[in-house]
């Protein structure tokens, strides 16, 4: 831990989700442990989240992985390139794919979670990161395992099908294969129901497939459910 933080207060924190309303969740959650975690800026886009962290030089980092403009990945290569070494990332997504879990954690991030964590958990969590340890959702560990057990510099083995689709739209296409309803899938997306259904027509269009059930057949076949 460094020593702004070693001893001295809580855990300066910084929030990067394109979602306003759930940076606001985020900030009301963690409010249970105002003495060991505090929110010192956020910020909803690539842009704002690189000067926010330059500018307000957080312990830790809380990233979503997806945004419109590049996502936590991006956001991990500028400042990591820029030299943010004494930063710590947390990945906080609603994302459970083990090829999101695996990017984010090849760019630098120290750990993965969901953002079904409760705010005690994610206060744990935000802890234990800025005390150098790796920490994880339940299952989401195996991921990095596996991708890591040949070597730092082993790749996970890609599937040219799954490649045409964008990270938005496995996202959808997982929650669709479990089951979830169009308007269900838009809740835990934050997203519109007609963003849903342009999303799964995409993804019809580019497998060649005519329905929902032959998605989620597809979808089980390549272990994303």
């Amino acid at each position: 831990m460094s020593e702004e933080n070693a001893g001295s207060g809580p855990v300066r924190v910084f929030l990067v989700d394109d979602h306003a309303l759930f940076r606001a969740g985020v900030r009301a959650e963690l409010a249970v442990a105002a003495d060991r975690v505090e929110v010192v800026g956020e910020a909803g886009s690539v842009a704002e989240a690189v000067a926010g962290i330059e500018h307000h030089r957080p312990r830790v980092v809380l990233l979503d992985v997806h945004m419109p403009d590049g996502g936590g990945a991006e956001v991990l290569r500028r400042v990591r390139g820029g030299g943010g070494t004494d930063v710590v990332f947390l990945a906080l997504s609603v994302s459970d794919a083990a090829e999101d879990v695996i990017a984010v954690i090849r760019g630098g991030a120290r750990g993965y979670v969901t953002k079904t964590i409760s705010g005690r958990e994610l206060a744990d969590a935000v802890e234990r990161v800025a005390g150098g340890d790796a920490v994880f959702s339940p299952r989401l560990a195996g991921f990095v395992l596996d991708a890591f057990s040949e070597g730092p510099n082993s790749a996970p083995v890609g599937d040219p099908e799954l490649d045409l689709l964008t990270p938005r739209e496995r996202e959808v296409l997982r929650l669709l294969a479990r089951g979830y309803a169009y308007k269900e899938i838009a809740s835990e997306l934050f997203i519109s129901v007609k963003t849903v259904e342009t999303h799964v027509s995409s993804v019809l269009r580019k497998t060649q497939l005519s329905n929902r059930y032959e998605l989620s057949r597809w979808a089980s076949d390549r272990r994303l459910v």
